[in-house]
């Protein structure tokens, strides 16, 4: 696998204190993906100078100094994409170690069949290493945000994504929170993307969970689209 064709991809890493792992989160990246932003949400730890280490591999380095949630992290990184003329790709990757850069590519592939959008879903393909209140609780949220936005999915807050640069440029997120995941569905619909789902693997760790991927964070994504 050659990183000329993804010449025209970006990799956007949303990242808030994951000095532990980002280092080995970038380092599975570059071997790919030529082209990487690291937006840094305001890290109290060492994650913008493991990110910025990486610089001669192809990683930029974008620090929010005020600590303002996922969305507006991709937002900015959204942003930052788009000021490459020659962008035309962009995949959505968690830093805290999740996601297989295996999967991220085939997504990206997927979006010269003609999608402007594809969306990783841990509910296609193998079955999903989590509890199951916590799966229950994931298809709660699915299932709110198929009915509120009227876009049949079948895992709507799953961090790996593929973009377009038509869809990327049409996103303009406003929610900061987790609820940034339905809000990129609306835009979805309301913008008739093209879009398709690929089954994907979650690498579920100790870490991980601890940083995000609890039963907690799951309840909090339920409570997020409510209070919109």
């Amino acid at each position: 696998m050659s990183r000329v064709e993804f010449d025209d991809l970006w990799v956007v890493v949303p990242t808030y204190n994951e000095g532990r792992v980002l280092g080995q989160t970038l380092t599975e990246l570059v071997a790919v993906f030529p082209h990487v932003c690291v937006v840094d949400d305001a890290s109290l730890d060492n994650s913008v100078e493991i990110a910025e280490s990486f610089f001669d591999q192809g990683v930029r380095v974008v620090a929010q100094p005020i600590n303002l949630g996922q969305g507006a992290a991709l937002q900015t990184g959204f942003e930052y994409a788009l000021s490459d003329p020659l962008m035309g790709r962009l995949v959505t990757f968690d830093a805290d170690g999740q996601h297989l850069v295996a999967d991220a590519v085939r997504l990206a592939r997927r979006l010269r069949d003609g999608f402007d959008v594809v969306l990783g879903s841990r509910f296609l393909g193998a079955a999903p290493q989590m509890g199951r209140l916590k799966g229950l609780v994931l298809k709660i949220a699915v299932a709110y945000t198929n009915l509120s936005t009227g876009v049949r999915l079948t895992d709507t807050h799953n961090g790996l994504r593929a973009l377009g640069r038509t869809a990327v440029a049409a996103m303009k997120l406003t929610q900061s929170g987790m609820a940034h995941a339905s809000e990129i569905v609306e835009r979805i619909k309301s913008e008739s993307l093209r879009y398709t789902e690929e089954g994907v693997e979650i690498r579920y760790s100790d870490y991980s969970r601890s940083k995000g991927q609890s039963l907690l964070n799951a309840v909090n994504i339920v409570v997020d689209l409510l209070v919109r």
